[in-house]
């Protein structure tokens, strides 16, 4: 038998738009589940689990810094630029 137990968490007060408020009622009312604490819950975690991959993301490019050669370096330059619209 598998049993999910839901760790006990700090209660707190947010604020949000009565837009938002309302939608997220929606989205809870859709899937069953009373209030909408689990939603923020998820999203939270996926926002906080995003800065993660972000963080890893550019810890992993500083590693490449020295790695081209500076021609390279100088094309890539160029071609980020002109991707970016700025040549």
């Amino acid at each position: 038998m598998h049993m999910h137990v839901q760790e006990i968490g700090m209660r707190t007060t947010i604020e949000m738009s009565d837009d938002v408020r309302a939608r997220l009622l929606e989205i809870a009312a859709r899937r069953g589940i009373k209030g909408f604490s689990h939603l923020v819950q998820d999203a939270l975690e996926g926002y906080l689990a995003g800065l993660d991959s972000e963080n890893e993301r550019v810890r992993r490019a500083v590693l490449l810094k020295g790695s081209f050669r500076e021609k390279d370096a100088n094309n890539m330059r160029i071609a980020i630029r002109v991707l970016r619209g700025r040549e």
